[in-house]
């Protein structure tokens, strides 16, 4: 296999196995092998097998992961023995122009956290998964090994060595458990004949991954003891796959992951973070576990909508919003000067990256970032604060021009008194010049006001945190249907009434279709029409969508 352009190596991926059994283990080489980011094609129409490799892609939701790059993928293509290994996502394509496709969609994706996707491409051998299965009679003479080896009294059952028990070696068959065709007939077995299992022997069958394993977790419920020993277990993060296992015993000796710990008693909090039941570890006993029988939520709880506390500070924070932003995005952020109090503070911040500052797509906002947890120097988290006003205002209007999007918004009324009120506003928005034009980024701005005459809102301290938006939010952003003379007035009126719907827009809060409502059904009398909005307001005849933008 050729490569029709210089590709660069990023990284370096070993597993240590037999050699014997190296050329079937799907990919996971015996010598270093270079996970590729490709900055050119492998030779197209060329028939192999290719590892695909998401770095940091275990914290990612298979479905979510996999339904993103096929949308951004080129070609349809089936993902072959998707597994996690590490930190890493992997799973095998088997022709070079699907390997190409998918390594295009590196870096575009983004995720929740605002980071981009990577993708990997690396030739490989075929998976596991393809190899050859057992034969029927080789099925039953492993079903005859195993029943040899299971203990009925205890419900247990030794596989021990099981590559290497006479009654298969006679028969030429070959069950190597890190193959998943030989796991997956194993785990059968176990599922149709010894469901109430409690107790298995793994030990010295060269495990190095345990995602095949993991299979038996919904298959034998009860089981509570587990010999894991002499296998080839690296990390500890390997035992995550079996965390639904309620283990009361459990052995890991001699797995090179068992060196890894400083202490014994780090060796045994890491291993009861994910068996918080655990009595005994490599055979000696535990203290008993401190904890509450309550299963942890699996899942976050769906978002809320915007919090208030009531209808009035709603009506002010609505109103200001409005009146901020129409400022913020006009192009000339000068009038924000009346939004600030004199001694007003704001900072910017951005998620922590480890780019040069000129690659990454935030790189405006890179050296005015006061991101806390990476700067440690009292000095320079001061200085990246802006004081007063004028400061504050000057500084904004450095900052990239923008369009927010309104209807993204999502505000949450932190705290509140008589004379301070604090709130935090999300959403989304786009830039609208510069070498970033039309890229969408998400926001959290925090807001901490006091009162200004009558409604009005003077801020005293402005935290903006802005980051990449994700590709849901992109899909989302400004999905409002376009404007038409029906829903949007202003090119149908003259000069005059545009001005005065601006006008009373402003005034009122809402927006220029229910505006130029209440206008027409006063024949435009601004005042008469003022008067009848603030006798409607008052008895809460207005809905909430006359005031979304």
């Amino acid at each position: 296999m050729t490569a029709t352009h210089k590709m660069e190596v990023h990284s370096a991926d070993s597993t240590h196995m037999d050699g014997k059994v190296a050329g079937v283990m799907g990919g996971l080489a015996t010598e270093e092998e270079g996970e590729v980011e490709a900055t050119g094609e492998v030779e197209e129409g060329a028939k192999s097998w290719f590892r695909m490799t998401i770095p940091h892609g275990k914290k990612y939701d298979k479905k979510w992961l996999l339904t993103a790059l096929q949308n951004l993928c080129s070609v349809p293509f089936t993902p072959i023995q998707y597994h996690t290994e590490g930190n890493r996502a992997q799973f095998f394509v088997d022709d070079a122009s699907t390997a190409n496709a998918l390594s295009k969609v590196s870096r575009k994706i983004t995720d929740t956290e605002g980071y981009k996707v990577t993708v990997l491409m690396n030739p490989c051998v075929p998976p596991s998964s393809i190899q050859t299965d057992l034969k029927p009679e080789d099925l039953d003479h492993l079903k005859q090994c195993m029943s040899k080896r299971f203990d009925g009294s205890q419900q247990a059952l030794d596989l021990n060595s099981i590559r290497t028990d006479p009654d298969l070696v006679s028969q030429n068959i070959e069950v190597i458990l890190n193959r998943k065709s030989c796991m997956q007939a194993v785990i059968k077995i176990i599922e149709e004949n010894i469901p109430g299992l409690t107790c298995l022997n793994m030990s010295n069958n060269r495990l190095y991954k345990l995602e095949d394993l993991a299979e038996l977790v919904s298959k034998v419920p009860n089981m509570k003891t587990l010999n894991l020993s002499n296998n080839e277990l690296k990390t500890e993060r390997e035992l995550d796959k079996l965390k639904g296992f309620k283990l009361v015993e459990l052995w890991l000796d001699r797995n090179p992951l068992c060196d890894h710990f400083k202490d014994q008693a780090t060796y045994i909090s890491a291993v009861r973070e994910r068996f918080p039941r655990l009595l005994k570890l490599d055979g000696h006993d535990l203290p008993p576990p401190i904890g509450f029988d309550v299963e942890a939520p699996t899942t976050l709880p769906p978002c809320k909508g915007s919090y208030f506390v009531s209808d009035e500070i709603k009506s002010h924070i609505l109103r200001f919003l409005q009146q901020y932003y129409s400022v913020y995005d006009s192009g000339d952020r000068q009038p924000l000067l009346d939004a600030y109090h004199d001694g007003a503070s704001f900072s910017l911040s951005m998620p922590f990256s480890g780019q040069n500052p000129s690659r990454c797509s935030l790189g405006e906002y890179h050296k005015d970032s006061r991101n806390i947890k990476k700067l440690k120097d009292p000095t320079t988290r001061f200085r990246l604060l802006k004081h007063t006003r004028l400061n504050v205002v000057a500084f904004l209007n450095e900052l990239p021009k923008t369009q927010h999007d309104i209807a993204s918004f999502n505000v949450d009324v932190n705290t509140f008194t008589n004379t301070l009120l604090s709130f935090t506003v999300s959403g989304v928005f786009k830039e609208v010049d510069g070498k970033s034009r039309d890229s969408v980024r998400a926001f959290s701005r925090v807001f901490v006001a006091v009162p200004a005459g009558n409604t009005g809102l003077c801020i005293v301290n402005d935290e903006l945190f802005v980051r990449n938006a994700t590709t849901e939010e992109i899909r989302r952003a400004f999905a409002a249907p376009a404007p038409t003379p029906s829903s949007s007035p202003v090119p149908t009126l003259s000069a005059p009434h545009q001005e005065m719907l601006s006008a009373f827009s402003l005034k009122s809060g809402m927006n220029l279709e229910w505006s130029q409502k209440c206008l027409q059904d006063n024949e435009w009398d601004f005042n008469r029409a003022a008067q009848i909005f603030t006798q409607l307001k008052a008895i809460g005849k207005i809905p909430d969508v006359a005031f979304l933008k």
